[in-house]
This record gives structure tokens, C-alpha cells and sequence, in this order.
């Protein structure tokens, strides 16, 4: 599972950057200012509040729809409390609402996405996926995907965009969940590996890098890493208060307030943000 794969996958192929953050180290700070050495252009944000987030929840997707918060988790079996699963966060206390769970014995849980009425799971190492009805969470169908794991996913509104851990996010029909394209991502000329968890945000696509708590903005149309935020000092908080905390991974937009939602694997909080972009 994706906790005991080797640290060295995380840095090869590209050249590791000095990161370099202005900030007193604390998210009660209403803003916090990153920088790299790097020609990838800063993307800096406005901290707006947390909100309790369930340790046990070993996050895999966080997405918003129709004002809900959902998350997905998967339950590694190195950590026995933790369940593949999806549902609604109630924001006041951090529990997760099950809507779906699988079996933790047969499927980890990844990246989900809501589009056409339906909502779409992600599994790890099985080449499975799920489609469920938006209201009911009842299943439609199973299918395969080409990816050899299932990591995030995300919608442009037309079609699913799926990660796999590798540089290439691959894009989806929901009609059949053929395979249409794949967009290879670099950053500097370099394949930008071990995109993880996935948020569509104004025509860009922003993905989690695993094993890090930095998330990357991605044209889509060219594949190129056009910002990069560094929010180090919120897993820094997060481990403060609990010292399970893993890395992060997980970024939800809500476009009515033109806020996203950030946590982590384990984490005990959600933290509510304004990109200064």
C-alpha cells in the first residue's frame, strides 16, 4: 500500500527543490507566503479556520458537491482502525457519514468524483472501479481501468481525470470509462511523479504530491506545473496536535465561496484556505 512503497520513487526523476518559506510557522497566521528556487511561480493563500477531521480516516479523495464535503479513505493493513470507505464530513465534528463501504480485506478505497448523476471510486492495486447513483449511493456497475493502481480523481465536467502514482493523469469517458488520452505532467523539463489526490479548480487541475505536503497546479492542456503551494506549515500544526499525522493528501473546491478544503492522512483537522492567485 502506498504508506510502505520506497522514499526513493518520490525523487526519482526530477531534481529535488529547496524550499524556502516565509512564515512563523503557525496556521493562525491569516496568511502564509512560500517560495522555491525553482522557476514554478508560488501559489501563496489566505488561512481562513480549521475543523475538527477524523484520525482514523486514511484519506484518498476529498471532493465537494452540492455544498457537502465527501471524503474517501483507504484502510492500510498496517493500520487496523482505518476502513475503505466514502461519505459526508460534518464539518462540527470531523465523522465521516458512511454513504459506501468496501470490503477492507479485498479493496482499498482511493480517489472518488461526482459527474452525469453518478458518483465514481477508485480502488488501489485491483484495476476495479465502482459507479454509483448521486442520491441513492446505490451501485451501478463495476469497471477496469487501463492504470495499473487507481490513485486520484477528479472532473473537468465533461470527463474523469484520473491519477496512478505515475507523471501521467488519464482521462476518462463516464458513458464507458474508456480511456480517451493521457497528459504526461512536468515541471521544469522533468516528469513530475506521484500524483496523488486530484481537485479541479478554474480550468487547472491540482494535484497532491504523495509522500510530500506540497500541492502542484497543472495546465491540463499542456501538462506543464504552472504554480506550486507548500503548505509544510499546516503538517506541521496537524502533527502538533496529533502525532499519527501522515503526509497530506487531500485538496476539495467549493466554488461558490472560492475556498478549498485541505487535510491529510490521519490528520486532525481540515483546514479552510483562500488561494491568492
Amino acid at each position: 500500500m502506498k504508506s510502505q512503497r520506497t522514499f526513493l520513487n518520490l525523487i526519482a526523476g526530477f531534481p529535488i527543490a529547496v524550499l524556502i518559506f516565509a512564515c512563523n510557522g503557525t496556521s493562525d497566521n491569516k496568511a502564509e507566503t512560500t517560495a522555491t528556487t525553482n522557476a514554478t511561480p508560488t501559489i501563496n493563500y489566505t488561512y481562513i479556520k480549521s475543523h475538527p477531521h477524523d484520525t482514523t480516516a486514511f484519506t484518498e479523495g476529498f471532493v465537494i458537491h452540492f455544498g457537502k464535503l465527501y471524503e474517501s479513505t483507504g484502510a492500510s493493513p498496517d493500520l487496523p482502525q482505518t476502513r475503505s470507505l466514502f461519505g459526508t464530513v460534518d464539518l462540527k465534528t470531523g465523522e465521516i457519514d458512511t454513504k459506501v463501504e468496501l470490503d477492507k480485506h479485498k479493496y482499498f478505497g482511493e480517489g472518488i468524483a461526482f459527474l452525469n448523476g453518478q458518483v465514481f471510486q477508485l480502488t488501489y492495486k485491483t484495476k476495479i472501479g465502482f459507479v454509483y447513483d448521486a442520491l441513492t449511493f446505490k451501485k451501478v456497475k463495476e469497471f477496469t481501468f487501463p492504470s495499473e493502481e487507481g490513485w486520484g480523481l477528479t472532473t473537468d465536467g465533461t470527463n474523469l481525470i484520473m491519477s496512478d502514482g505515475t507523471s501521467q493523469l488519464t482521462y476518462l469517458a463516464p458513458i464507458n470509462l474508456q480511456m480517451i488520452k493521457r497528459v504526461s505532467v512536468v515541471e521544469d523539463g522533468y516528469a513530475k511523479n506521484n500524483l496523488n489526490e486530484l481537485e479541479y479548480i478554474k480550468g487547472f487541475i491540482y494535484a497532491n504530491i504523495w509522500l510530500t505536503n506540497t500541492i502542484v497546479k497543472i495546465d491540463p492542456t499542456t501538462g506543464k506545473v504552472v504554480g506550486k503551494l507548500d503548505l509544510g506549515s499546516l503538517a506541521h500544526d496537524a502533527k502538533n496536535l496529533y502525532s499519527g499525522s501522515l503526509e497530506m493528501n487531500g485538496i476539495a473546491y467549493d466554488s461558490l465561496a472560492n475556498k478549498v478544503f485541505v487535510t491529510g492522512k490521519l490528520w486532525p483537522k481540515i483546514f479552510e484556505l483562500q488561494l491568492n492567485q
